[in-house]
C-alpha cells in the first residue's frame, strides 16, 4: 500500500485548477516564470515532489506510484474535484501515471520534455548513466547535465542562472536525486499511454537530447487525444529558458479545453 507524504505547495492565481509537477532535483519555483503569465487565468498549484525542496519524504520510497499518490493526496486536501495537470521531465511521467489511476479528476494533461519508447541503445545508455551517478555522485555528472539542459547561448548570457541551478543540484539530497533519477531513466510508460483518454499537449525542445522530438512524436501518437508542438532551438530546461513561450502554449491549450462543451468549471 503506497503511503502518501505531505508536500510543500503554493497556490497562485484564480480560475480553473492547474497542478504543476517538476522534474528530478528541481523545486516548485522552476514554474514561477510560467505561473506569472498563467495566474490571471488559472489557479496554479505548484509543489515540491517528495524528498525535494520543503516536502517530506526524503527517507521514503521513491517511484511513480508514490509520486502520483502524493499528488492525489494534495488534490484531496485542497478539495478540488477536477483539474488540469502539467508536468516537466519526470513530472511528465508522473501526471499520466496519476491520470491512469484517477481519470475522473483529470481535465487535461501537459507533458513537457519527457520520454517514453526509448530504444534499447538509449535504455542501455541511461542505465550506464545511472551507474555513473551512483559511483561518482553529483560532481561526476553535473557538467553533462548542464549541457543537456541549457543552450550554449543561454549559458553564455545567463551564467548566474546556470550557477544557481548548479548549486541547487550540489546541495540536493543525494539519495533522493539518485533514486529519483533512476526512476526517470529506467521507466517506460509507453506500454500503457494508449489508456490515457484526457486531452494531452505534448511538447519538447528541438534539441533536447534525452527527451527528443522523435520520442515525443511516439508519445503523441500513442495518446488518443494529443497535440504535439516542438519548441524551436531549445534543449531541456524550457521552463527556465523560455517561460513565456511555454506559458503561451499552455494558455492556448488549456483555454481550448475549457471552452469545450461538458468541461466542468
Amino acid at each position: 500500500m503506497v503511503q502518501p507524504v505531505r508536500v510543500d505547495y503554493q497556490i497562485t492565481g484564480e480560475g480553473p485548477a492547474l497542478f504543476m509537477t517538476h522534474g528530478v532535483g528541481a523545486r516548485r519555483q522552476v514554474w514561477d516564470g510560467v505561473i506569472a503569465r498563467l495566474a490571471p487565468h488559472f489557479r496554479c498549484i505548484s509543489y515540491d515532489l517528495r524528498g525535494h525542496g520543503a516536502s517530506e519524504g526524503a527517507t521514503a520510497p521513491l517511484g511513480l506510484d508514490e509520486f502520483a499518490a502524493d499528488l492525489e493526496a494534495l488534490r484531496a486536501e485542497l478539495g478540488i474535484e477536477q483539474a488540469h495537470f502539467v508536468g516537466h521531465s519526470l513530472g511528465g511521467m508522473i501526471v499520466p501515471t496519476y491520470a491512469r489511476t484517477h481519470p475522473q479528476h483529470v481535465k487535461s494533461l501537459g507533458l513537457i520534455c519527457t520520454a517514453a519508447f526509448r530504444s534499447p541503445e538509449a535504455k542501455a545508455n541511461g542505465a550506464k548513466f545511472v551507474e555513473k551517478l551512483y559511483a561518482e555522485g553529483m560532481p561526476g555528472i553535473l557538467d553533462t547535465m548542464l549541457g543537456r539542459w541549457f543552450t550554449d547561448e543561454f549559458r553564455r548570457d545567463h551564467p548566474e542562472v546556470v550557477e544557481m541551478r548548479k548549486q541547487q543540484m550540489l546541495n540536493a539530497d543525494q539519495r533522493v536525486y539518485r533514486e529519483t533519477y533512476k526512476v526517470f531513466a529506467t521507466t517506460d510508460m509507453g506500454p500503457w499511454l494508449h489508456e490515457i483518454t484526457a486531452p494531452t499537449l505534448v511538447t519538447t525542445g528541438e534539441f533536447d537530447p534525452g527527451c527528443n522530438p522523435a520520442l515525443n512524436e511516439k508519445i503523441a501518437a500513442a495518446l488518443p487525444r494529443s497535440e504535439l508542438v516542438i519548441l524551436p532551438a531549445l534543449r531541456h530546461s524550457v521552463l527556465v529558458e523560455a517561460p513565456d513561450l511555454v506559458a503561451s502554449l499552455l494558455l492556448r491549450f488549456l483555454q481550448s479545453v475549457e471552452a469545450r462543451p461538458g468541461v466542468p468549471a
